[in-house]
């Protein structure tokens, strides 16, 4: 493609990079992103995105910003109090990239509109705050046939990794897993979002840049992909540390014998909202 010269200004960082160049920064522009929640993560997740210059950003979330998410989700502001979180980010990624392609998904995710929304995008980046949303987006990506790049926080600790079970085996002749081949069977709903235990301001902006990268590196083929490895971050500790993720071959999803091959509402029961 033809880059006019304020995207040749906009971009320029990127265009002198190798690795990126006038090539990757052409399929960054092309390439279509929905990101699950504008919440703690969501939020560093689309700034960065959008800076980079990825065409499309597809954003759902069914809640409203709340003076307590101010603390850490960093795309709304203290007059964005009450406003769609959806309707907050997007004013603020046109301000910051009015390029960018911005489509606003008010509503919750679920397993009767999983499916057809994901199937809109290339690539799916997921910063929701429960297991009941994290199951039912890895499932649809895995059905879609779409990679997922996932993330989540508590108090001090973060996860990330990327998804790509609907390939099968990878290059190195290992099977993919999914997201349920880490956690196994879904958990009883209990407390295990941000708004019961907490979290440290920073930790999302932390996370959140890492998925970031690791988008734009699924999209671009670049370096080593975080599929079949997990990494932790300890923000206490300030340590890193990646471990392998194998696939379970009993997976009902994508196992030697799959039984999820729709997305059945039971599965999940109520997806709450994207609160991170």
């Amino acid at each position: 493609m033809d880059f006019t010269d304020a995207q040749i200004d906009r971009y320029a960082r990127h265009l002198v990079l190798d690795e990126i160049g006038e090539e990757g920064q052409a399929r960054l522009v092309q390439a279509k992103v929905l990101v699950i929640g504008a919440g703690g993560l969501g939020s560093p997740l689309l700034l960065y995105l959008a800076s980079a210059g990825v065409g499309t950003l597809g954003v759902i979330d069914d809640d409203r910003v709340d003076l307590s998410n101010l603390q850490r989700q960093v795309i709304h502001t203290t007059a964005d109090i009450d406003k769609a979180k959806t309707e907050s980010a997007a004013e603020h990624l046109r301000a910051l990239n009015p390029e960018v392609t911005l489509n606003t998904h008010d509503a919750r995710l679920s397993a009767a509109n999983a499916a057809e929304i994901i199937a809109q995008y290339d690539l799916v980046a997921d910063g929701s705050d429960s297991f009941a949303t994290r199951y039912l987006v890895n499932d649809a990506c895995h059905l879609v046939g779409r990679p997922l790049v996932s993330a989540s926080i508590m108090r001090f600790d973060g996860q990330l990794a990327t998804f790509r079970s609907h390939l099968g085996h990878g290059p190195d002749g290992r099977q993919n897993p999914c997201y349920r081949c880490l956690y196994g069977e879904q958990p009883e709903a209990g407390r295990d979002s941000c708004a019961d235990v907490g979290v440290l301001a920073m930790l999302p902006g932390v996370m959140g840049s890492l998925q970031a990268a690791e988008v734009v590196k699924e999209i671009l083929g670049m370096g080593d992909s975080m599929a079949g490895r997990l990494l932790l971050y300890d923000a206490l500790a300030t340590r890193f540390q990646t471990i392998t993720l194998p696939a379970d071959p009993d997976c009902p999803l994508c196992g030697t014998a799959p039984r999820i091959r729709a997305l059945d509402p039971e599965l999940y029961g109520e997806a709450p909202a994207c609160r991170s």
